[in-house]
């Protein structure tokens, strides 16, 4: 049986995903899987750790990025109607 917080890591290793989108794949906070993935991982199995956090280290740098696509498809929904 696996640990929470390891499940958390593989499943953003597998789908390259952001916390928030784990959380809401397990239906919990994102603050209990941020917490599992910084402080418990890192304890129990630092292999796994480091994984996630080229991950996440990645998602973190593009994020401006992400939220610029965001708004611009919200401003063209509503020129649309």
């Amino acid at each position: 049986m696996r640990k929470r917080e390891e499940l958390f890591a593989i499943y953003i290793i597998d789908n390259k995903c952001t916390i928030r989108k784990c959380a809401e794949n397990f239906n919990i906070g994102k603050s209990t899987v941020h917490n599992d993935i910084s402080k418990k991982l890192k304890i129990t199995n630092k292999f796994l750790y480091y994984q996630v956090y080229k991950i996440l280290n990645l998602n973190y740098k593009e994020r401006h990025i992400r939220g610029g696509l965001a708004t611009k498809e919200k401003y063209a929904k509503l020129k649309i109607n």
